[in-house]
């Protein structure tokens, strides 16, 4: 029977599947099918489709119920995916490895479980794992059209922030100068670069750097990414009045490079300024500090504020989009 797909290369597939997922449009009852380099992924309506995207009728299937860990189980698990790395949260070890154990035994894609064992820690932002099934902690993980090869044990990685990075990648113009000050692996700075930008990355996690190295080349990029491991204070001077985008990517303490980045911005610049704050006062802590350290030499105009995830009780991950020009 005919039904309403959005067809894509089988390359952007994973990514496309994961955007229209994330606007409850994919439909479950028939199945995601390749034809002819294409991927057909069924939609519940045409006309909620992102604009980009190609809708038209095909003939798919329908789906054969997969067998999940929750039917295994009991219970919905929960967990996250990155790449073929399946990513528990447990305090009991003794559920992760029955969690574990019905994951490896179901549908899903998974080599290797991992269980939380410690907060991000370190200038590093690193943390530890207890590997409950299979191996390896490293991984490819694809988010929207590019790859990213990664070692959980070694960088930070969150897959929950795809849509945001997403957001900012599709602000990126062709030709400008874009500054990713705490960059990790690239999730920012490849699709930045694949989008036409010339970018300058940097992180203190010099195996990060290694890895953002290896995905601009797996990513056809590499002629437009200059990936540096330190300090990023310590590189701006050779890059002052640079930039014409700047990702603040370190909630918690970007405002302590806030000064760094005004001398990266050159006379017309946005900043995206990743924040943690108390849900009674959002923005105006984040918008507040980007003002000392830009004004009076540059117009602050604030383009965008957003809440971008749930961070802990009563706290919550916030971005400021804010556009400085130069008086």
């Amino acid at each position: 029977m005919p039904v309403p797909c959005v067809r894509v290369p089988t390359e952007d597939g994973e990514a496309t599947r994961r955007r229209l997922a994330d606007d409850d449009l994919v439909v479950d009852e028939y199945a995601i099918t390749a034809s002819d380099g294409d991927l057909y992924i069924p939609v519940s309506d045409p006309e909620a489709v992102p604009e980009g995207l190609d809708v038209e009728d095909f003939d798919a299937p329908e789906r054969e119920t997969p067998t999940t860990p929750a039917e295994l189980l009991g219970f919905e698990p929960t967990y996250e995916r990155l790449g073929d790395v399946v990513i528990l949260d447990e305090d009991d070890p003794e559920r992760a490895r029955e969690i574990a154990a019905a994951v490896m035994e179901s549908d899903v894609r998974a080599e290797t479980v991992v269980n939380r064992a410690s907060k991000i820690k370190g200038t590093e932002r690193t943390r530890d794992w207890d590997v409950v099934a299979g191996e390896s902690t490293e991984t490819v993980h694809t988010e929207y059209g590019c790859e990213f090869e990664l070692d959980l044990a070694e960088v930070y990685f969150s897959p929950r922030l795809a849509t945001e990075r997403h957001r900012v990648v599709e602000q990126v113009e062709d030709g400008e100068h874009a500054f990713d000050m705490f960059a990790g692996v690239g999730p920012y700075a490849v699709p930045m670069a694949k989008a036409g930008a010339e970018v300058v990355a940097t992180d203190i996690n010099e195996t990060a750097i290694e890895y953002l190295r290896r995905n601009a080349e797996r990513n056809d990029v590499s002629e437009r990414v200059t990936a540096i491991a330190g300090d990023v204070r310590e590189t701006a001077e050779d890059y002052e009045d640079w930039a014409d985008r700047i990702v603040m990517n370190l909630p918690h303490t970007a405002d302590e490079f806030l000064d760094t980045a005004v001398a990266l911005a050159g006379d017309d610049c946005v900043i995206h300024f990743y924040d943690i704050q108390h849900e009674d006062d959002l923005y105006d802590p984040g918008e507040a500090a980007i003002r000392e350290a830009a004004e009076p030499e540059y117009e602050v105009t604030v383009e965008n504020e957003r809440t971008v995830r749930s961070y802990a009780p009563h706290e919550l991950n916030v971005v400021v989009d804010a556009r400085l020009t130069r008086r």
